[in-house]
């Protein structure tokens, strides 16, 4: 089993054998699982105000305003 120094070491150089643009779409990638693991509350904020006007005519109708006094 490889140590986690020799993991890196293995991965860096494997990394930069790759061309600049796949280089590119690593870093994209390690990115975005770095934001899968933080929880990106910013994004999970804006993709949510985002779709509010999309929602707000399935939301905001007389037929459900009972539900919003709840």
């Amino acid at each position: 089993m490889s140590t986690p120094a020799r993991s890196e070491k293995q991965l860096i150089e494997k990394i930069r054998r790759l061309p600049a643009h796949r280089v590119a779409e690593v870093e994209d990638f390690v990115d975005f699982l770095r934001s899968r693991e933080d929880g990106d509350p910013p994004l999970g904020q804006a993709v949510t105000k985002l779709s509010e006007a999309a929602f707000a005519q399935v939301w905001d109708n007389p037929d459900d305003a009972d539900y919003d006094r709840l």
